[in-house]
C-alpha cells in the first residue's frame, strides 16, 4: 500500500484566484459574497452569491481552447494548471500514463445548456452548435484536465452533488494507494451562478434571501435561512510518497482516510441524527487508524441551511462522541465563499490542508446568535491557532451522499 500525499494544490475561488488569495481570504475572515451581478435575482428573491471576480478563461489557457469549454470546464482547468505548476510538474518530467484525473462537477455545463435551449426555442433546432454536447456534459471538465496536462492514467468525473469534490479526492486517494497511478489531479468545479441554476435551488427554498452580504451566509446561526451560491474550482495533485520523495518535492499534508456512505433517507435532506454522516467520518478515522481524541480541526459541510447545521452537529457527536465533539474545533469556510455545490469539497480540503500544516483554523465568520441545536465551537468570526496533526472535511450531498477525508499534518517520515 502506497502512502498518499499532496505536492500541490490550485484554486479558483470567490476570495481570489489562486491558493494563495483563497487561503489568506480565510484566514483573515474575509467575505467573498457580494451582490448578484450576473442577472436581476429580485424575481426569485435571491440577492447575494459568491462570484469568482476577474477571471478570463482566454488568459488563462488559449483563446480557442476557452471557447470550446463551459465556464466550469475553465475553472477546473485553470485550477488543475496550477496544481501542476505549484508540484513542479509538467508533460517533460513524468510518465504521462501514471498520472490520472477525477475531478467531478454537480451540474455540469449549465450555463451552456441555458443558452442552448433558449436559442433553439427561439431560432430552432438548426440553430444548436456543434459543440454543445463536449462543452455541457459533466464529465468534460476531467476530459479538458486531461487534454491540457497530459494525463494518460485513470481519467474519470464524479457526480454526488456537493459530495463531488471530497469523493473525488478520496477515490484519488484510493487509486494511488492501490498503485493504479502515482499522481493524480483530484477535486470539483461548478459554475451555476445562472437563472435556471439559482432559481431552481430557490424554489427548493434552499436559497438565502437577504440582501445584506454580511448576514447572507450564516452557518450554525440560529437565524440562518439558506445556502448561499458559489461558484469556483480547486484541484489537489495527489502523489505517492515514494514519488514525492525521490523527487524532493514540497508536502503539503499526507491523505490518510476517506469514507463515503448513503443516507438512504430523502432526495434533499439529511437524516436528522446525522447517522449518515458520522459513519463516513467514523470510517475515514478508522482508515486513518486514529481516535476521534486525535482530530483536532472538521472543515464541516456548514451550509446553513436549518436542517444540514442541525444534522450536521449531531453527526459530529455521534463521529466523535459528546466530549470529543466540544473539544474539536469546527468551521464553515462556506461562510467566505458560499457554496460551490461539486467545487465545494475540495477547495474545502484544501482549507483542511493549509490549516494543518499553518496551524490556523479558519473562522465561520457572520456567527452572532448561538442556536441551542448548534453547540460546538464553531470558531465564531476570528481564526484561531492550533497545533494540531489530524483534520476531517466533511462533504454532505443531495440524494444522501457522504463523503469524509481525513488528513495529517507532514512533519516528515
Amino acid at each position: 500500500m502506497e502512502r498518499v500525499v499532496i505536492t500541490g494544490l490550485g484554486a479558483i475561488t470567490p476570495l481570489g484566484n489562486s491558493v494563495e488569495e483563497f487561503w489568506n481570504g480565510l484566514k483573515e475572515g474575509k467575505n467573498g459574497i457580494g451582490p448578484l451581478t450576473r442577472f436581476d435575482g429580485e424575481e426569485i428573491d435571491v440577492h447575494v452569491a459568491g462570484e469568482v471576480k476577474d477571471f478570463d478563461g482566454k488568459k488563462v489557457l488559449d483563446r480557442k481552447s476557452a471557447k470550446r469549454m463551459d465556464l466550469f470546464s475553465q475553472y477546473g482547468v485553470a485550477a488543475a494548471l496550477e496544481a501542476m505548476e505549484d508540484a513542479g510538474l509538467n508533460q517533460e518530467n513524468i510518465n504521462a500514463d501514471r498520472l490520472g484525473v477525477i475531478v467531478g462537477s454537480g451540474i455540469g455545463g449549465l450555463q451552456t445548456m441555458q443558452d442552448s435551449i433558449i436559442k433553439m426555442h427561439e431560432k430552432g433546432m438548426e440553430r444548436v452548435a456543434p459543440l454543445f454536447v463536449p462543452m455541457a456534459i459533466g464529465n468534460m471538465v476531467a476530459g479538458n484536465i486531461s487534454i491540457a496536462t497530459g494525463a494518460q492514467g485513470p481519467n474519470l468525473s464524479i457526480v454526488t452533488a456537493c459530495a463531488t469534490g471530497n469523493n473525488a479526492i478520496g477515490e484519488a486517494f484510493r487509486s494511488i494507494k492501490h498503485g493504479y497511478a502515482d499522481y493524480m489531479l483530484a477535486g470539483g468545479s461548478e459554475a451555476s451562478i445562472n437563472e435556471i441554476g439559482m432559481a431552481g435551488f430557490a424554489k427548493l427554498q434552499a436559497l438565502s434571501n437577504s440582501k445584506d452580504v454580511n448576514t447572507a451566509s450564516t452557518p450554525f446561526d440560529k437565524n440562518r435561512s439558506g445556502f448561499v451560491m458559489g461558484e469556483g474550482a480547486g484541484v489537489l495533485l495527489l502523489e505517492s510518497l515514494s514519488s514525492a520523495l525521490e523527487r524532493g518535492a514540497t508536502i503539503y499534508g499526507e491523505i490518510v482516510g476517506y469514507g463515503a456512505t448513503g443516507d438512504s433517507f430523502h432526495m434533499t435532506a439529511p437524516t436528522p441524527d446525522g447517522s449518515g454522516a458520522a459513519k463516513a467520518m467514523q470510517r475515514a478515522m478508522e482508515e486513518a487508524g486514529i481516535t476521534p481524541a486525535e482530530v483536532g480541526y472538521v472543515n464541516a459541510h456548514g451550509t446553513a441551511t436549518p436542517a444540514n447545521d442541525s444534522a450536521e452537529t449531531q453527526a459530529i457527536k455521534l463521529a466523535l462522541g459528546e466530549e470529543g465533539a466540544k473539544d474539536v474545533l469546527v468551521s464553515s469556510t462556506k461562510s467566505m465563499t458560499g457554496h460551490l455545490l461539486g467545487g465545494a469539497g475540495a477547495i474545502e480540503a484544501i482549507a483542511a490542508i493549509k490549516s494543518l500544516q499553518e496551524g490556523i483554523v479558519p473562522p465561520t465568520i457572520n456567527l452572532s446568535t448561538p442556536d441551542e441545536e448548534c453547540d460546538l465551537d464553531y470558531v465564531a468570526n476570528e481564526s484561531r491557532t492550533l497545533d494540531y496533526q489530524y483534520a476531517l472535511n466533511n462533504s454532505l450531498g443531495f440524494g444522501g451522499h457522504n463523503a469524509v477525508t481525513c488528513f495529517k499534518k507532514w512533519e516528515g517520515e
